[in-house]
């Protein structure tokens, strides 16, 4: 049995670091921070603490070989050198994916059909038969090259792990629930401090701050692929499982608070945070942002409205965002974070961020702009912190 990995989690540009953070706070070693992945070391408890804990990783991979290619007989003999045998069962199921970017093999068809072939040739040396049937459990192949460089990858999650199992309704533009929980972790929130989404659609960044709140494995209710291999003893997912669940925090007395104008939105995020259960945790209501108002001296207000992307909805947005600046200045204690595509939303909004940060929502080029508030006196934290 393999006993030592080098794991990859991919991320979305620009929250490299955001997922950085959370696999060293996972205990892992030898972390390496690259465009769109991050690098470390672990054993098989790790793999599956990964896909459990991550909040804010795309997928856990485990990394096989990496080399240099520039012909396909390089990438064929690349491929070809990795012990297939050690993962892949006679029955596997094997789908070979591929991604190139300003390399010399460029043709992803070619790419995934050498790269299976190399590896059907490497199984045929040790299960000494001519065909695979590929009835078994799946163990995903990915084949990603950069300027030429080849890197290999067994993907361990199967689905993204931004599918948490709780949204199968969303609005029109929804945010992934991976990069809603990097938003929560780069805004520095926590359970003490008053949380408002104005405009929260379906939830998604209520129902990460809660999970995040309570100390829940995001990965707690969904199923991944290396559960079911054969080299992966199920009492490792059980005994991580258990531990996830006693970990959730059973003393915590917050409340967040997500408005929307639209009651279906409304309707589906309350289903959202029942199925991700964390319901107790978020009061949701159909409500005006033109109406915002609290009574907390200090909080923050996090939200994604929509960007105007076709442009009959361009002056309709940027209305909207005016309206956000008139209410938003009204509670000026408070701090403000908002993500969008809409480069121009500072001069709609009527004022400049304090910092800006360039993010992708799938393949949208996206700003979160954050706007810092006073810190709360220290007295006002320590009863916060006490409640």
């Amino acid at each position: 049995m393999i006993k030592k990995f080098r794991l990859q989690a991919t991320a979305a540009f620009g929250i490299e670091s955001v997922v950085a953070d959370e696999i060293k706070a996972l205990g892992f070693d030898q972390v390496l921070v690259e465009n769109g992945r991050v690098e470390y070391d672990s054993d098989l408890a790790g793999i599956v603490r990964s896909n459990l804990w991550l909040r804010s990783a795309d997928r856990v991979f485990i990394k096989l070989a990496e080399f240099k290619a520039d012909t396909f007989e390089a990438l064929f003999q690349g491929v070809r050198q990795i012990d297939w045998a050690a993962y892949i069962p006679q029955d596997g199921t094997f789908p070979v994916n591929a991604k190139s970017v300003k390399s010399t093999l460029f043709s992803l068809s070619d790419i995934q059909s050498i790269s299976k072939k190399a590896v059907v040739e490497k199984l045929k040396e040790t299960y000494k038969t001519e065909w695979f049937n590929e009835t078994g459990p799946r163990y995903s192949i990915l084949v990603s090259i950069l300027k030429d460089n080849v890197i290999v990858l067994l993907d361990t999650s199967g689905e993204g792990l931004h599918k948490r199992g709780y949204r199968e309704k969303g609005n029109e533009a929804p945010l992934k629930e991976t990069l809603a929980a990097a938003l929560v972790r780069i805004s520095r929130w926590r359970p003490f401090i008053p949380l408002i989404d104005p405009l929260c659609g379906s939830g998604t960044l209520l129902i990460e701050a809660a999970l995040i709140g309570l100390n829940q494995a995001p990965g707690l209710n969904r199923k991944f692929d290396s559960e079911h291999w054969h080299w992966m003893p199920a009492s490792v997912w059980d005994f991580e499982r258990n531990t996830a669940r006693n970990m959730i925090r059973k003393d915590t007395n917050f409340m967040l608070e997500g408005y929307d104008i639209d009651p279906r939105s409304i309707r589906i995020a309350r289903e959202n945070a029942e199925k991700a259960g964390v319901s107790q945790c978020i009061h949701f209501q159909t409500r005006d942002v033109a109406e915002l108002s609290s009574k907390d001296k200090y909080g923050y207000i996090l939200t994604n409205p929509p960007y105007g992307e076709r442009l009959s909805d361009l002056r309709q947005v940027e209305k909207l965002y005016s309206i956000m600046g008139d209410r938003f200045v009204k509670l000026d204690t408070w701090s403000w974070y908002v993500i969008t595509a809409h480069e121009g939303f500072e001069a709609a909004f009527g004022k400049k961020a304090t910092k800006n940060r360039k993010l992708y929502n799938g393949r949208i080029k996206c700003y979160f702009y954050q706007y810092f508030g006073p810190k709360p006196p220290k007295r006002v934290v320590e009863e916060s912190e006490n409640i």
